[in-house]
């Protein structure tokens, strides 16, 4: 009878320890798979994202040349006294015409010398000599009259400049022309986020999140003509400078949330 009893008592014991197993086995499982979501978010927002262009066309209404004055002589003060009459006979003529002195910058003075070879160059023959020294002084300056800019190159030439170049025209007002460039953009991003909510059967609730990516400056306009950039003098008629148009560009990209 004894027997009997303990043989109960076995069995049931190792059903009892087969489930337990069991169940300490599935809640492993269950651990190990909750692990997998942690850091997921419970709540993912719907949204949209949109990009909107806008553009607005301007008329240049600013000109900006660069001109050089260069003289040379064997004495440096010689040189530079020399450059400097030329220089300021210039810069009276363009106050003279109206230009400001806050458009008008230095932006370099060099001093340097000016070898030449004498004797038989070839094979190693020859010597270096002191030609003399160079003085050159670039200015640049801004024009706020349109009209006053072909004259303003004939006229600095006429006075002495060697070189005149790099002309561009720009446009004053930028900011401003920006804003509005940008108010259309977030305009038209705005009416592609509402056709494509309709389109989705889903209406537009609050923006998430706005950038502006308009890296926008506007286009220069360059003119290389008629011995500009040359290193000529512009002792010449005043030549035509149409300055054509500048397109100021925005690019937005907004998040609307969707419900």
């Amino acid at each position: 009878m004894d027997t009997l009893n303990n043989s109960v008592i076995r069995k049931g014991l190792g059903t009892l320890l087969i489930i337990l197993v069991a169940f300490v086995a599935i809640k492993i499982v269950s651990e190990v798979k909750s692990l997998s979501y942690i850091g997921k978010p419970t709540n993912v927002p719907n949204v949209i994202t949109v990009n909107g262009k806008g553009e607005v066309i301007a008329t240049p209404d600013i000109a900006t040349f660069s001109f050089t004055v260069s003289e040379e002589s064997p004495v440096v003060s010689t040189a530079q006294a020399e450059a400097t009459k030329k220089m300021n006979s210039i810069l009276a003529y363009l106050q003279d015409t109206g230009v400001e002195d806050k458009d008008v910058k230095t932006v370099a003075y060099d001093i340097y010398p000016r070898y030449d070879y004498v004797g038989n160059t070839y094979y190693g023959g020859g010597k270096q000599v002191l030609a003399a020294y160079v003085v050159s002084q670039t200015i640049q300056v801004k024009v706020r009259e349109m009209a006053k800019a072909g004259d303003l190159l004939t006229g600095i030439g006429e006075y002495g400049a060697s070189n005149v170049s790099g002309l561009t025209f720009s446009v004053d007002e930028q900011d401003e022309l920006l804003r509005e460039a940008r108010d259309k953009a977030i305009t038209d991003a705005r009416e592609q986020a509402e056709k494509l909510a309709k389109s989705l059967g889903v209406k537009l609730g609050s923006i998430t999140s706005y950038y502006d990516n308009s890296p926008y400056q506007p286009y220069p306009m360059y003119y290389a003509k008629d011995g500009m950039g040359s290193g000529v003098a512009m002792n010449q008629a005043a030549p035509q400078l149409p300055g054509g148009e500048s397109k100021i560009i925005s690019n937005v990209t907004i998040t609307y949330e969707i419900k």
